[in-house]
């Protein structure tokens, strides 16, 4: 096959950095440690904990991709069958039985290859560089087709014209997308409570939680908490419009935070409602979820919620993971808003609770009893929300659909949706009703409407003044502390953040209690609950704060694993290590001279140089031809410069095809 001028430059550009990282014209295999048992579990590492591997030359993400993903998943009825190559063991062995993973990205490993190479030639993103995460499939992704879907076959073959703002900033950020976590269908926005279950959608199936037998794993981000609760990615993007990203947190024993609405953009993710939909990171600590949740935040065009945010950049909320973050802090306790919610099944909740509020009392923080809120009118609120709900998820859902490439199910509407779901075998209608779609379809208003603008500005009063702000401007405090399982409420409907970090396990004596559609087991011993942090608009920095503090000083998560964990582990793949220069071996034609040691040395500072101004790699593998032109010329004039090549054509021979590099010859194995 004859290959284009740029090309070949790419390709010469590529094997010449892969070469010249060798001088001794060795292929090198560097053990990954004498004690392969003394890597830390997957379930349990951190994203500082690989970045000393990836430093120190025991790990790449290549390596961490393959170990984290799988082969292609074939019981799982919505995965691609294209997804075939031999990706990762830790998936595949727990799939079958959570079904946390719907899809798996089959450009992770190139994609971490090609991040491996930047990080040899000193160029390193950021914190998630290399790092694989998996993304819920609400969030539109390119150039992979097939993989937004909502849990939907409806859906199932739409291309997006253009990827999520979120994911592109995971991307620019050096993450790598692993694949799409199974979702809730529609972010449950369809069924009754009765007649489905949280995280069940036709193409993913059921995901169950990973602490008790046929867990329920609560909320529409349900594989986005179960799979980083055991390791099959680092973390996961979820999303909220009440409760799904701290409920799922929560019931997997890790971290959850739901940003204040406007500090994420929504853009290119099927919506919900424009009023209250998040995006969020869930991670197994609070460190690694506020790496995440930097990554992701700031203002973004096609999303005017995010034109409010008070600053310019957001903020490093790395900063904000301090030791010492509840010393003089001032917490209240809204008991009204938590009382409402208490049965017999929330008893233990409540005596962990209790205990950790001593716990905060002892690093330092004033805690304020009966920090109430002045109104607290569940049922006012549900009402309202409800009209909300309905009226901006049938307006939202067609201003998405409009905005698809390719539609090949002719989906423009709910009315389409619903109608295809009712005639879809797979879609498993009516055992799970359409009762929400009926509700929102059967309403004669619009989100425009009064009667909808209305119930939002009502619940912003209730969730607000009334509720969460009041609160915390009449005592003067930094934040309310609360069970997970009440704290969701007012701040889904007025836009204020939380962060979930887990608080305990049911006791073992706890009597099972099964989901509303007797599929599920709900409460049971072991299964995890959560402690929230709740504050204003924009808090954060505060919150994390205060939740890492907490974090650092009980390390709940370590208390109980798992009932169903994988036992691939980093030590599987690294003994021996990986070479990290993919499929291209290097043999120098004579021994090295130490005029050609010089001339690596040279050749290596050149391209350092390169890499750190942009990202050369991705950016000519993914960019138009002109890029590629410009980067053959940048990379050519740079060759001359510093081997004082007399013109460009020395890298050519007469038939115009690149020449080997000097010292080298190439034997690829492509």
């Amino acid at each position: 096959m004859q290959l284009s001028l740029t090309a070949r430059l790419v390709y010469v550009f590529s094997v010449v950095c892969t070469a010249l990282s060798n001088p001794t014209g060795e292929h090198q295999c560097r053990p990954a440690t004498s004690n392969p048992s003394a890597f830390p579990l997957l379930d349990d590492i951190s994203i500082e904990d690989l970045h000393v591997l990836f430093d120190n030359g025991t790990l790449t993400s290549v390596n961490l991709v393959r170990v984290c993903s799988s082969s292609p998943l074939s019981s799982n009825p919505g995965i691609n069958g294209n997804t075939s190559q031999a990706f990762i063991e830790r998936i595949e062995e727990v799939n079958p039985t959570l079904r946390a993973v719907a899809e798996l990205n089959p450009d992770a490993l190139d994609i971490a290859r090609a991040l491996d190479v930047e990080r040899s030639m000193g160029r390193v993103r950021g914190p998630l560089h290399g790092i694989p995460i998996l993304i819920k499939a609400r969030l539109a992704t390119l150039p992979i087709p097939y993989l937004t879907h909502a849990g939907s076959y409806a859906l199932v073959g739409a291309k997006v014209s253009r990827e999520s703002s979120v994911v592109a900033r995971l991307r620019g950020a050096g993450a790598v997308i692993l694949g799409k976590a199974t979702m809730g269908q529609w972010a449950q926005c369809r069924s009754r409570k009765a007649s489905s279950s949280h995280g069940w959608s036709s193409y993913g199936g059921q995901v169950l939680g990973a602490y008790y037998p046929q867990q329920d794993p609560s909320g529409s981000s349900s594989g986005s908490a179960v799979a980083v609760s055991i390791g099959l990615a680092m973390g996961s993007i979820a999303t909220e419009t009440s409760g799904s990203i701290v409920n799922p947190a929560e019931k997997s024993n890790v971290v959850g935070i739901k940003p204040t609405l406007g500090l994420t953009s929504r853009d290119m993710v099927i919506p919900i409602s424009l009023r209250q939909d998040t995006i969020g990171p869930i991670g197994r600590t609070v460190k690694d979820a506020a790496y995440m949740l930097a990554a992701i935040a700031g203002k973004d065009h096609f999303d005017n919620y995010t034109s409010t945010q008070p600053f310019e950049v957001a903020p490093d909320y790395i900063k904000s993971c301090n030791h010492l973050g509840l010393k003089g802090a001032r917490v209240g306790i809204p008991r009204n808003g938590i009382d409402y919610h208490l049965d017999e099944s929330t008893k233990p909740v409540i005596a962990a609770f209790e205990k950790a509020i001593q716990t905060v009392r002892d690093a330092g923080a004033r805690v304020i009893e009966e920090a109430n809120f002045s109104s607290y009118d569940a049922p006012a609120f549900a009402r309202n929300s409800s009209i909300v709900l309905d009226t901006d998820f049938v307006a939202g859902l067609s201003d998405y659909l409009s905005q698809l490439a390719t539609n090949p199910n002719d989906i423009r509407s709910l009315s389409d949706v619903a109608r295809f779901t009712r005639f879809h075998a797979r879609e498993q209608y009516p055992d799970r009703d359409t009762y929400v779609w009926d509700r929102q379809l059967g309403r004669n208003i619009t989100n425009s409407s009064p009667e909808s603008w209305a119930a939002y500005q009502a619940n912003l009063f209730m969730g607000g003044e009334q509720g969460v702000v009041g609160a915390l401007d009449r005592h003067k405090l930094d934040a309310l502390i609360m069970p997970t399982f009440a704290a969701f409420h007012l701040p889904a409907i007025a836009g204020l953040p939380i962060v979930s970090v887990p608080l305990g396990f049911y006791p073992a004596q706890t009597a099972l209690r099964m989901n509303l559609k007797k599929t599920m087991v709900s409460v049971a011993p072991n299964i995890p609950f959560g402690i929230a942090f709740v504050g204003r608009k924009w808090s954060e920095e505060k919150l994390i704060s205060l939740a890492y503090a907490f974090e650092q000083r009980t390390m709940i998560r370590r208390q109980m694993k798992p009932y169903i964990r994988p036992t691939s582990e980093l030590s599987d793949q690294l003994e021996p290590a990986e070479d990290t220069r993919h499929k291209l071996k290097v043999q120098f034609r004579t021994p090295v001279t130490d005029q050609q040691r010089l001339a690596h040395g040279m050749m290596m500072k050149t391209m350092s140089r390169l890499i750190s101004a942009r990202s050369w790699l991705l950016s000519i593998f993914g960019r138009t031809p002109s890029l590629l032109m410009l980067g053959g010329k940048i990379l050519t004039k740079s060759f001359q410069h510093e081997f004082s090549f007399q013109s460009p054509e020395d890298l050519h021979s007469s038939d115009n095809r690149p020449k080997a590099p000097p010292t080298a010859i190439i034997l690829a194995n492509m």
